[in-house]
């Protein structure tokens, strides 16, 4: 039996609220509401959701503050709706760890799509089941990702990263000195093939890099940035 999936819905005008909700609830999801940035961090810290839609212009607190208090704690997905004039808002959202965005006005099968594929990578990540019978773990030098735990380390202090952080991680570290281009990692791990920000790309390289150096400097140096082409997993012996 599948378990309930829970979802947030924030947004200070009713009318999108409504036709989010009637929408997602249509999938069977239990949908919860808020109006405001500060109901909605007090709702996502009391609750475990499984996704949190998040509008970016607020008011209390605005989607900024919200989803970077709510990073202090939890990993809980987040995609940050945004108005077509907010692509700074949008980059600075990525920067406190948003793992998508939408810009208003949005289709709603197109807002059910990206829930789902949210849902599909940090419920079900094909690195975790596809590998969990022969391959459940990768160990390097200074990093280990532990597939079926869900859980990273470097230098064997556990660090915390957001679903897309972890996903971008598995998926260079299973081709270690393979070079990606943005296009390819927007396809592979975020499942886009026509919409979709390439800068999206470079802010979680930059988050993931500065969460590992928190705990390894030698873990951060294995995301490498090939210039003029994308990025890599670089391993070398001790």
């Amino acid at each position: 039996m599948e378990e309930t999936v829970k979802v947030l819905v924030v947004d200070d005008e009713e009318r999108i609220r409504r036709l989010l909700k009637m929408y997602l609830e249509r999938e069977d999801y239990i949908v919860d509401e808020a109006d405001n940035g500060k109901d909605a961090l007090e709702s996502a810290l009391a609750q475990d959701y499984d996704v949190i839609l998040l509008d970016l212009m607020m008011p209390e607190m605005d989607g900024i503050e919200v989803c970077q208090e709510l990073r202090k704690v939890k990993s809980t997905p987040v995609i940050m709706l945004t108005a077509k004039g907010e692509e700074s808002n949008r980059v600075q959202g990525f920067e406190v760890g948003a793992d998508d965005y939408i810009v208003k006005p949005f289709s709603p099968r197109e807002v059910v799509l990206r829930v789902k594929a949210v849902l599909r990578r940090s419920k079900s990540s094909s690195f975790n089941k596809n590998d969990a019978q022969t391959k459940n773990i990768l160990v390097f030098n200074h990093l280990t990702i532990d597939f079926d735990a869900h859980r990273v380390t470097a230098d064997d202090e556990e660090v915390n990263l957001t679903p897309k952080e972890y996903e971008l991680l598995c998926f260079l570290a299973k081709s270690p000195d393979k070079v990606f281009n943005r296009e390819q990692l927007l396809k592979e791990v975020w499942q886009y093939e026509f919409f979709g920000d390439l800068r999206t790309v470079d802010t979680h390289v930059k988050r993931l890099r500065e969460k590992l150096n928190h705990v390894s400097e030698a873990a951060a140096k294995m995301i490498v940035t090939v210039w003029g082409v994308g990025y890599k997993f670089e391993v070398e012996d001790d």
